[in-house]
Order: C-alpha cells, then sequence, then structure tokens
C-alpha cells in the first residue's frame, strides 16, 4: 500500500530567534541590498540566522571527479560515515528530482537543493543540470546550489547563470602552487592527468577565474577552505584576503577530517587535525578580512535535513517508492513555513535592541544588564531549532558559545562519538565519554536536556560544570544565565584566556 506523505514523521517548524536576538547575520543581512538579502536570508549554509529555521538537502547525482585531494576518499553505499564524498546511493537526475519533491512534502523547511558530490557536479555537468533543469520545473521555489572544486568552474558560469544558480561553493585551499602540490597528487586536464606543482598551478588559476566570473555575474560565492596543520594553516590567511578582494560573500574554514578508518592518504599517513583551539584561532585571524561562517556541519554529498541532522535513512528510494505526493499541498505547506519565519523576523524590536545589534554586530543576544565578568566558552548538546534539546549521551556534536557581558555568539561545532549505546558496551562508552571530555577542553560547562550521573561526575572532575536545568529553552538564554550563575558564584574573575579577550574587543 502506497504512503501519503503526510504520515511521514514531520519534525517539528525550527524555533527560530526573535529579529535582532541570532547573531551576526540579522544586523548585516540589514545592510544588504534588498536582491541580496533575499537570496541570502532563506539559506541554511549563507546565513547563520537561516540555519535554524531551514533545510537543505544534497542530491548525490555527480559521482565522477577530476582531482584527487590527499583528504577525500569517495566511499558508496555507505550509512556509518558522516563527511563530504559519503552517499549510500547514487541517483540518476530523475531519481534525485523525485527524491527533492518527496523530501520537500515532508519538511516544509526544505529551501535548498543542491548537488555537491560524491564527485565533483561540474566533471559531471549533464547529470547535474538535468537535475536542475527538472527540478525547476517541478519546484521553482526551491533555490538551487552547487559546490565544486573550480577546476572546470569558469567554462560553467554561464551555464550556471542561465539556470539561475544564485549560489556557487568553491573550494579553496590554496593559492600558492607549492603548497597545493602537498594537497592535491594529480588533476585529470584536458584528456590528461596532470601532477604535482603544474597540476596546483592549473587548478588554482581555473579557480581564482571561476570566482571572478562568478562575482561578474552576481552570483554569490562561499569559499570552502579545508585547514591542514603544518601545511595550510598559516597560508589560509592569504586566501581569505585574496577571495575577499575578489568579492567572495562567506568564508568557510573547515577542519581537517583524518581518522585512517576513511582511508585518505592524510589519514594513513598520520596527518593530524586541528585542535578545536587551533582552528577557533585561524578563523578569528582570517575574520578581519572578511565574514566567516562558523555553523558548517561538513554534510554528507547527500544529506537532507535542517544543518546538524540528517534523515536521509527516512527517505531512500525504495521508500519514496511507497510515497504519494501532494504538489500543490506540499508547496502551500513551504509558503506557510516561509510566511512564518518571515513574520518572526520582521516583528517589532525594541531601541535597546536595534541599537545593540548595530553597534556589536557580532552579539547574538544582548543581557539585560550588563555586568563585570571574563569570557567564557560554553558548550550546548542540541539537535537544531536554537534550543538546548538533547540528552548529553546522545550528542553527536556540541556547539560552543562564546559568553560575556556582551552576550552569547556561536563560534565553533565540535563533533563527538554518540556516548550512550547501551549497558552491553560498557568500556565503549567509558572510552567515548572519555574522548568527549578531550573534546571539550576549554569549556567551562555544558547544557544539555538530562545527563548521567557518570558523566556528571567525570566532567566535574575535568573542571567542567554541567548543567541540565535549561532544557528545551532557548540556547542563547540558557548561556546567558549559566553564565550570569557562574559570575554570582564567584568563577569568574579577570579574563585568563587571551584568545576570548581577543574575540570580545574584536
Amino acid at each position: 500500500m502506497a504512503l501519503h506523505v503526510s504520515e511521514l514523521p514531520e519534525h517539528p517548524p525550527a524555533g527560530g530567534c526573535s529579529a535582532g536576538r541570532c547573531g551576526t547575520d540579522p544586523a548585516r543581512l540589514a545592510a544588504l541590498p534588498e536582491d541580496m538579502r533575499r537570496r541570502v536570508e532563506n539559506h541554511p549554509c549563507y546565513s547563520e540566522d537561516a540555519h535554524r529555521h531551514f533545510a537543505r538537502m544534497h542530491a548525490a547525482v555527480a559521482p565522477a571527479c577530476n582531482i584527487q585531494c590527499n583528504y577525500c576518499n569517495r566511499k558508496y553505499d555507505c550509512a556509518n560515515e558522516s563527511r563530504p564524498g559519503v552517499v549510500s546511493e547514487v541517483l540518476t537526475p530523475e531519481q534525485a528530482v523525485r527524491k527533492t519533491l518527496a523530501v520537500a512534502a515532508a519538511i516544509p523547511q526544505l529551501s535548498v537543493l543542491g548537488i555537491a558530490g560524491p564527485g565533483d557536479p561540474l566533471a559531471n555537468p549533464e547529470r547535474t543540470f538535468a537535475t536542475f533543469r527538472l527540478l525547476a520545473e517541478k519546484a521553482p521555489d526551491i533555490k538551487l546550489c552547487v559546490s565544486t572544486n573550480g577546476l572546470t568552474l569558469p567554462e560553467h558560469v554561464d551555464e550556471l547563470a542561465r539556470h539561475n544558480i544564485e549560489h556557487v561553493t568553491i573550494t579553496i585551499n590554496c593559492i600558492d602552487p607549492e603548497i597545493g602540490a602537498e594537497i592535491y597528487p594529480w588533476i585529470f586536464w584536458r584528456n590528461r592527468r596532470v601532477r604535482g606543482r603544474a597540476a596546483a598551478a592549473i587548478l588554482i588559476e581555473q579557480q581564482q577565474k571561476g570566482l571572478e566570473k562568478l562575482v561578474e555575474r552576481g552570483i554569490l560565492v562561499k569559499i570552502n577552505s579545508v585547514m591542514i596543520p603544518g601545511v595550510n594553516d598559516e597560508h589560509l590567511k592569504a586566501v581569505s584576503r585574496t577571495v575577499k578582494a575578489k568579492g567572495a560573500f562567506l568564508h568557510n574554514v573547515m577542519p581537517l577530517i583524518s581518522d585512517a578508518a576513511h582511508g585518505t592518504l592524510y589519514g594513513v599517513m598520520g596527518q593530524r587535525a586541528p585542535t578545536a583551539d587551533e582552528l577557533a584561532r585561524l578563523q578569528d585571524a582570517c575574520a578581519g578580512d572578511m565574514q566567516m561562517m562558523r555553523h558548517c556541519r561538513q554534510c554528507r554529498a547527500d544529506a537532507v535535513g535542517l544543518l546538524g541532522e540528517d534523515r536521509g535513512d527516512e527517505f531512500t528510494m525504495e521508500k519514496i517508492a511507497a510515497i504519494e505526493v501532494d504538489h500543490a499541498a506540499a508547496l502551500a505547506r513551504r509558503t506557510a513555513f516561509r510566511a512564518q519565519v518571515a513574520a518572526e523576523r520582521e516583528a517589532p524590536r525594541s531601541i535597546v535592541e536595534t541599537v545593540a545589534t548595530a553597534v556589536q554586530p557580532l552579539v547574538f543576544h544582548r543581557p539585560a544588564k550588563a555586568a563585570a565578568g571574563r569570557a567564557v566558552l560554553i558548550a550546548v548538546a542540541s539537535k537544531g531549532g536554537g534550543m538546548v534539546n538533547e540528552h548529553f549521551g546522545h550528542a553527536r556534536e556540541f556547539l560552543i558559545y562564546e559568553v560575556s557581558a556582551g552576550g552569547a555568539r556561536l563560534v565553533e561545532r565540535r563533533a563527538v562519538d554518540i556516548y550512550c549505546r547501551g549497558s552491553e558496551q560498557c568500556d565503549e562508552e567509558t572510552n567515548a565519554l572519555s574522548r568527549t571530555i578531550r573534546v571539550l577542553q576549554g569549556c567551562e560547562a555544558v547544557l544539555c536536556a538530562k545527563i548521567g550521573i557518570e558523566p556528571w561526575g567525570r566532567l566535574e572532575a575535568a573542571g567542567i560544570v554541567p548543567n541540565g536545568e535549561h532544557g528545551m529553552e532557548k540556547i542563547e538564554d540558557a548561556v546567558m544565565a549559566v553564565w550570569r550563575g557562574l559570575l554570582t558564584t564567584g568563577q569568574l574573575g579577570r579574563a585568563t584566556d587571551g584568545r576570548l579577550e581577543r574575540r570580545i574587543s574584536a
């Protein structure tokens, strides 16, 4: 029997923030030209505010790739890893459109369909543009975007513009061929394989040409860069300055994923990933040159749902075959949801909030009354929606907020293994808890919906204050309440972390 889409489990609409209380985005969006603001405000990757409200989907229609990266190993039919280049199903354009329509009917928050792999979309141009063309006919309200390594980008800019692609992401890890030779073993260029410095030089030239042509056509460009300690970490500051000067809209500096189990060259050779502190310092350094993206989840090439969640298992092609979609009703639900979000954003703000946002655009939520005390990092377990709503033992990641008298802002996210797996896996749970506590180093408190006795004690022993008193509260309100509690107990004296002092004064 076929299932109607209304019978599928639906997550509630993502809880949002009232105007003026969410991050860097509302203030900066207000300063953008109307057309640019329209293109950004509902895109969860290009807008920090939007990722609380809107979902995205990646269509895995591009299996081939024209370059090799030392940090990449594309895997098909893999449901156990969450990282770029991994998919469970490679789809035809027709399958991708059918899946997108099913997702859009079940998840009214869906606003974007992107193609990001598992190879490179522009190394598979026929499949990529066929998907865009078919979806534009069926669901023209869904934004289209593409993520590419940039090798063949210049020759496809006109086609991207013809398909009304308003957002393009280019992965640019270097602008120096000597550094590029350490990252890219080879590229496939004009029917031959090119290696070493020559390969990197061609790739860099093509990426820069593509960026310039996209900006000329008015297409918004996000730059992704993978931070590789000892290879390009310091160099990425120059990358950020260069892409900003050429008109890139946003820079996303991501940590290298180098687990040897993933089978990448860097993983096998023992190239380490950056620490959370190293990543934050580099992001801070690059932020002086252009707007930084700090809410990236380094998604799979077939990700579905809000950032930070993956509902792909609900929408396999086998399950979609049993789904009947009422397209008119689905469009009405998406339209109603977007109107609801727009109304929240347009809610009147007090003069105090307006002035505070204009003066300090990097603040998510200003406290009613400022108080003396140093800045701290507070970790939050959240399923999404801007709420403290995840059990400590079920968290796959923690959102790290920097909190001070000036307010609270999201500065990074830290991935962890699930701690709570059942009593039969005690040894593994103990190991996972130890790893989680190491990941949370530098944080002075952790907020979650619930937490068990053992992790509570282990966290306290590590100098991290566990807190389960703010479940189902808005994150900004909760972390400010915890910060004020630390202030009241005398734990917030003069600042002891120079990095945090620099962030707050920036």
